[in-house]
């Protein structure tokens, strides 16, 4: 068959294709079968398989029929009769550049997929150096990041924050619920830093602030196995706004894991029960963090690649007011328009980390 001449060439990527669709066509079939149909569990585990394998059948689709053309250009091209010929020597650079193009979509698609892709995250946010002036940057940050969580539909519900007198925020920790939150946002762990012009500077001179951005993905109970014996749990009255019950009852929870140290404090609602299991799921987030950083650390020390690894010391993004810039520093990526990524406008930002670390894994793959 013709076709596969210029298929045979993906080997053996072109096995692993054939494999996906087979399954694909499978898994229509069954989902058609009144039997699996009245299997809820089951029936939706295949529907999420059918889309998400989906994708990459239609993609090998195209590049199936992309590959039949090319064929029947070159056959046209080697029929010295042939009145079509010139029109296929137009042609077949446009194809041959459309092959090209699926080919690098269907590696990218059959690279291996995150686990927690698919979850809802934790986001911290906590002002660094810089006094008051990181405190209303670790605010603006907060705001950018709901924004763009408002143009995803996704919901972002407040489980702590700690206000500065300045009128920012010392920390500010957020559950992030939608569809694939951490696929998006995965990238945005590191220190971020902010020069401006801080409205209480008299000379109108540039100051420099840093915050700190955690993602992490939401542990759930079968991720993390926390004997209770390792915990503490101090309960005290909570602190700040919030109403009369403030003073009255012991509703703020603290929550000590006693073999990694790790400490989780919340107060954000009125109920003790609710703020200990608000605590319990950031407790469990960090722990299964700390816990992903160092099977990473030991399988792959040195990779390029590992974003959000635990490592929250390195420079990852400056935003320069003065100059209206934004500029990360791990794609060299600099865009003049501050004011919209401030206001959430995150996409494009977004989109190119995905590709370029994508690219990172295509590479690691080859090598």
């Amino acid at each position: 068959m013709v076709v596969f001449s210029e298929i045979n060439r993906m080997e053996p990527m072109f096995d692993k294709l054939e494999e996906v669709t087979d399954r694909f066509y499978e898994i229509e079939s069954l989902l058609s079968d009144p039997k699996v149909a009245g299997q809820q569990g089951r029936f939706r585990e295949l529907t999420k398989e059918h889309a998400d394998l989906s994708a990459i059948v239609e993609v090998y689709a195209e590049y199936r029929a992309v590959c039949e053309e090319l064929a029947g250009l070159r056959e046209l091209l080697s029929d010295a009769e042939s009145e079509l010929k010139e029109m296929a020597r137009h042609e077949l650079p446009e194809l041959e550049s459309r092959r090209s193009e699926l080919e690098q979509k269907l590696k990218v698609l059959l690279l291996p997929k995150d686990p927690n892709d698919e979850k809802n995250v934790i986001l911290e946010i906590r002002a660094g150096t810089g006094g008051d002036e990181a405190a209303l940057f670790a605010a603006d940050l907060f705001r950018m990041y709901s924004r763009y969580a408002e143009n995803q539909n996704w919901r972002v519900e407040l489980m702590s924050v700690s206000d500065s007198d300045g009128g920012g925020i010392k920390e500010v920790i957020a559950m992030v619920s939608g569809s694939r939150v951490y696929s998006r946002l995965k990238y945005e762990s590191g220190t971020h830093r902010v020069q401006r012009v801080p409205e209480t500077e008299a000379q109108g001179r540039i100051h420099t602030s840093a915050c700190t951005v955690a993602v992490l993905p939401e542990a759930e109970d079968v991720d993390v196995d926390i004997d209770p014996t390792d915990l503490r749990i101090d309960v005290y009255r909570a602190s700040g706004a919030g109403g009369q019950h403030v003073n009255k009852t012991e509703s703020a929870v603290r929550i000590t894991h006693i073999p990694t140290g790790v400490v989780v404090s919340c107060q954000d609602e009125k109920s003790q029960h609710k703020n200990k299991a608000k605590a319990m799921k950031v407790l469990q987030s960090r722990i299964l963090d700390a816990l992903r950083a160092e099977q990473q650390a030991q399988v792959a020390a040195d990779r390029k690649g590992q974003v959000g690894s635990g490592d929250r010391s390195q420079r990852i993004r400056t935003y320069n007011f003065p100059q209206g810039r934004c500029t990360d520093h791990r794609i060299g990526l600099t865009l003049y328009r501050l004011e919209s990524i401030m206001q959430g406008d995150l996409e494009e930002l977004v989109e190119t980390l995905s590709t370029y670390y994508q690219s990172e894994a295509l590479l690691g793959q080859e090598t």
